[in-house]
């Protein structure tokens, strides 16, 4: 999977390069600032044609730097181009400092103001190179408001680009470091060797509009760095010829009662597609005509109270446990208790979470290290309000907390993995491993936001953990699928698609 590096990783692999002399750092801000001109015309193909006009906002450090690069080269075609620089020129790094000597010759390199800033209109782009994205402090007012009164006017929407970061935004946490003005509303964000978390988490994708990453050459990788989902390896989900359904397992989902399986079963036909070889519901005894005239491949069992299910896990071929989807308050406080004892792999999710909202440390006391947690926000608020209140607090300073911390956090705190739903779910295990898996950008998938899609990525979960995938690979691996899922079927969907879309999502890569 894809290593995303935060700023102090991404500063570390620069630093180590240029102490070792595998590249100057003068090398390093002119392919960075190439990389940004030669973006920028791909993304816009029709301004490599003829020369246009720009501006660009550099500032104090090795960004504005870059900046300084992307400049002298859209001069260098004949592009008209006016400089601003917030900051002295003589206190600026030694390579930022050479770069500004080499433009300041052939354009007027200004003073920032605010006044004027704010009046830049018609020009083809606006590049951002003002503050990277090792930024730990929230801009001046007298930065940000006049490029937000740019953006609000309209007069940089669809045009501007940001270098590396835009300005304001926490670029480990997709956090936006001023309450007032949020941060620089990018449409291309060009970065780096590396993508960073905060361009996937939160708001990121919000203020970097659309992302390109640029080699610059760099060679190495950030220790415990979070990873982005990516397509699972054709291998890993295939069926060998000679096995049967007892080899990839038994999975058990309870469902509610009458007028409440409908979540269940959504799940319950996710963990099937996705490969288990047996699933069964376990219903109390006012549904068991509905589910009954519902299903086909889905086997049913009668499951009423404690007792009842306690029985039923003595058949140790149900290796895999789903409890939560409709599943009712009072239902789940009396059998996740024995789905835990059990010790089986299990699944948790909506109502088994929610019946602990008053009480989560008692859950947490039962949890093993075979369990997935599958909180969306509101869940994750009622476990985990300690944590929660950081990820809401407007931050002052950077790096600021980030989704990916709260996650970490809260998997340490339960010693299992947890599964934080949203376009950015975040997915981590107690031993710190993270993966992101995005539904931005080019993976966009809107229609995800429909009843019952968290139910199918539940089962899509139960169903591979049935298959004796490790907890967390089974995470990743669900939900990677459940996106590509709504994005095979595209608009209209409704959650019972998803589940209908894996043979065509598997078939795209060779499963």
């Amino acid at each position: 999977m894809t290593e995303l590096l935060t700023a102090a990783q991404m500063q570390t692999i620069e630093r180590a390069a240029i102490g070792s002399g595998q590249v100057a750092g003068l090398e390093l801000m002119e392919r960075a600032g190439r990389g940004v001109v030669d973006a920028s015309f791909e993304k816009w193909p029709e301004m490599a044609k003829k020369a246009g006009r720009s501006v660009v906002f550099c500032g104090p450090g090795n960004n504005g730097g870059d900046g300084f690069v992307v400049a002298r080269l859209l001069l260098a075609r004949g592009w008209e181009v006016e400089v601003f620089l917030y900051g002295d020129p003589e206190k600026l790094p030694p390579d930022a400092r050479a770069n500004y000597e080499r433009v300041a010759p052939v354009t007027d390199v200004k003073a920032w103001s605010a006044s004027t800033i704010a009046g830049l209109t018609g020009y083809d782009m606006y590049v951002d190179a003002i503050f990277g994205a090792g930024l730990t402090r929230a801009p001046a007012a007298e930065i940000l408001e006049p490029l937000v009164q740019l953006h609000v006017s309209g007069e940089t929407f669809g045009r501007m680009v940001c270098v590396d970061a835009p300005t304001g935004l926490c670029m480990d946490s997709g956090r936006a470091l001023c309450g007032e003005f949020g941060a620089v509303h990018g449409f291309l964000t060009v970065t780096f060797h590396r993508q960073r978390p905060g361009q996937f988490l939160q708001d990121g994708p919000l203020y970097c509009g659309s992302l390109r990453l640029v080699d610059i050459g760099l060679s190495g990788a950030g220790s415990d760095a979070v990873k982005l989902t990516e397509r699972p390896a054709a291998v890993e989900l295939a069926k060998a010829g000679d096995d049967h359904k007892y080899s990839h397992g038994h999975a058990l989902i309870l469902s509610g009662g009458f007028g409440k399986t409908g979540a269940a079963r959504l799940a319950g036909r996710g963990a099937l597609r996705i490969g288990a070889g047996l699933v069964t519901l376990g219903v109390p005894p006012s549904a068991q005509l509905e589910v009954a005239s519902q299903i086909t491949a889905l086997m049913l069992r009668r499951v009423e109270g404690d007792q009842e299910f306690r029985q039923i896990l003595r058949d140790e071929r149900l290796n895999a446990l789903c409890l939560g989807p409709g599943m009712g308050l009072d239902r789940a406080r009396n059998l996740v208790p024995e789905a835990l004892s059990a010790k089986r792999a299990t699944v948790l999710d909506a109502d088994a979470l929610t019946a602990y909202a008053d009480d989560p440390e008692s859950l947490f006391a039962q949890l093993h290290e075979n369990c997935i947690l599958t909180p969306h926000w509101g869940e994750f608020t009622r476990l985990f309000p300690d944590i929660a209140v950081k990820l809401t607090t407007t931050p002052d300073a950077g790096p600021a907390y980030s989704k990916v911390d709260a996650t970490r956090e809260a998997a340490a705190r339960v010693g299992c993995v947890v599964l934080f739903k949203g376009p950015d779910t975040v997915i981590a295990a107690p031993d710190g491993r993270c993966s992101i898996n995005s539904a931005l950008y080019d993976r966009a998938a809107p229609w995800l936001a429909t009843a019952g899609s968290g139910d199918v990525l539940a089962g899509f979960v139960t169903g591979l953990l049935a298959r004796d995938f490790p907890p967390m690979r089974a995470a990743e691996i669900a939900a990677w699928l459940h996106v590509e899922c709504a994005r095979q079927f595209g608009p209209g969907l409704i959650a019972e698609d998803l589940p209908d879309q894996l043979p065509a999502v598997f078939d795209l890569f060779g499963v």
